[in-house]
């Protein structure tokens, strides 16, 4: 009797273990996959959110409908370092104290948990490639991935940088600069930084460009079966400067038909000093463009790699949805900050309006995650949300522990329910002590030297009109100031000491 009860218990863990054994090879481990495309300096010009009239992002705008489009998103910096690095960990700026593109993250906080090594860690396959922390040499933690496609580059200064080659003599190779500026040709300045300030169509196509390559490695890796639960991180550098592109896209955007950003002159009247001078530093780039008949050209140039980005994540879908993939996995699809066209007679980023903060953040479920959270395909949040919120997200999402230490907050509950409403507004900072704090209606700015603006979306969505000495809207102020850091880390400093600062 008892030996046969022992024979049987022995017969039902072997037979357990064969199951799990087998469902490991046939990839059944009911945890969900990632895929998340990361694009560059991406602004609101994409369809599903109205920013451009003109601009067609099919794809984007598909990825909205089977998902959740999160419509009043922001970066918690308008720069690329501090803005990837915060997504990336789940700190903010003023908690990680890196506020530009000048450090290497993993140097100045090495013990530091990353998104992707955290996935790592937990039984997770970790792949990336493009540009997925910031393109500059070095800054890509290597130990947070199984598998690196590294960036590659259609710039000539970046693909010198990334090859290791001296940059100090650089000269354009014949033929470029293709925008025949010839303040860039000779690298004077204005423009801040002629080496990447081109733009213009070449004859190739998607795949053969350095974005499209990574696409085209993401690609093969979706068409394999895989036999544990992957975390894939595609980072598409488009549309970031030089805007290189593909022609057919340049020819969707005749330059005669280009309707330009809706701009006020003088806009910068009723700015406090520290925001006058943020719209200055590259304001003498935008006085170029505009002086050398070029601004109409530079915003269809923009058109054309938005428009170029977003054939790559077509690419990227309908690879997922051929692929066995398609029904466990996760789609996250975010750009680390906007870009100014002109709005401030300004042009970049490095600001902490609207047109540098907001920008596409969409989480799409498959069908079967998206019954266990109770989550709708097509909807849209309207509820203030920061990119910092995206590393407990996709915890949540995939049922795995918690990380200690995080300064965002998992999305899951406006996912669930797009409409409830979100006390915490999402918060940008730009260097040291200069805090955006955008609520639902409004966006309020106080800079290090206690200088402030407030602007009210529902009436004002270019932020036109700065209210912050307005008595009327003194409550409406306070409250928002009570979200501002009360204290912010003192900025980490580079430990080589010489890389400067690329935008």
């Amino acid at each position: 009797m008892k030996a046969s009860f022992w024979l049987s218990i022995v017969g039902i863990l072997i037979l357990s273990n064969a199951a799990m054994w087998c469902g490991s090879l046939l990839g059944a481990d009911p945890r969900p996959n990632v895929l998340m495309i990361v694009v560059d300096d991406m602004n609101d010009w994409v369809g599903c959110l109205g920013g451009h009239p003109q601009i067609r992002t099919p794809n984007i705008d598909r990825l909205a409908q089977r998902g959740i489009l999160f419509a009043n998103a922001h970066a918690p910096a308008p720069v690329c370092n501090p803005s990837r690095v915060s997504v990336l960990t789940g700190r903010s700026p003023v908690s990680t104290g890196i506020y530009g593109n000048d450090v290497v993250w993993h140097e100045v906080i090495p013990n530091i948990t990353s998104l992707p090594g955290y996935f790592k860690s937990q039984g997770y396959r970790v792949i990336g490639g493009g540009k997925v922390n910031h393109h500059m040499p070095s800054f890509n933690r290597s130990s947070d991935w199984h598998e690196y496609f590294d960036q590659l580059f259609d710039s000539h200064y970046q693909d010198q940088l990334a090859r290791g080659l001296d940059v100090s003599n650089f000269q354009w190779p014949e033929g470029f600069p293709l925008n025949g500026l010839e303040a860039v040709r000779t690298l004077s300045k204005p423009p801040k930084n002629p080496l990447e300030f081109d733009w213009g169509p070449w004859n190739r196509g998607d795949l053969d460009m350095g974005d499209g390559r990574m696409v085209a490695w993401a690609v093969d890796f979706l068409k394999q079966p895989q036999d544990q639960p992957f975390f894939l991180a595609a980072g598409i550098y488009r549309p970031h400067l030089p805007f290189y592109a593909p022609s057919k896209y340049f020819d969707q955007y005749p330059e005669d038909t280009i309707q330009m950003p809706i701009a006020k002159e003088n806009d910068r009247e009723d700015l406090p000093e520290l925001g006058f001078k943020m719209a200055q530093d590259r304001g003498e780039d935008f006085e170029l463009v505009v002086r050398e008949g070029k601004h109409r050209e530079l915003v269809r140039a923009y058109l054309a790699n938005v428009a170029y980005a977003d054939a790559l994540v077509g690419h990227l879908l309908e690879a997922l949805d051929a692929s066995t993939h398609a029904d466990n996995t996760i789609i996250v699809f975010w750009s680390d900050h906007g870009w100014h066209l002109g709005e401030k007679q300004h042009l970049h980023k490095f600001t902490l309006w609207e047109r540098s903060t907001r920008v596409p953040l969409i989480v799409a479920l498959p069908t079967p995650n998206r019954s266990k959270v109770s989550a709708q395909a097509d909807a849209r949040c309207t509820q203030p949300v920061g990119l910092v919120d995206l590393f407990p997200t996709l915890i949540d999402l995939c049922d795995l522990p918690a990380v200690d230490g995080l300064d965002g907050v998992s999305l899951v509950p406006w996912i669930r329910n797009p409409d409830q409403e979100r006390l915490q507004p999402a918060i940008t900072t730009h260097g040291f002590g200069n805090h955006a704090i955008r609520s639902e209606h409004f966006r309020y700015i106080l800079y290090s030297d206690g200088g402030e603006e407030l602007y009210d979306h529902r009436s004002d969505p270019n932020e036109w009109h700065n209210l912050a000495s307005d008595p009327a809207y003194a409550q409406c102020k306070q409250d928002l100031r009570a979200w501002i850091p009360k204290a912010s880390a003192p900025k980490k400093k580079d430990k080589q000491r010489n890389r400067s600062e690329v935008p």
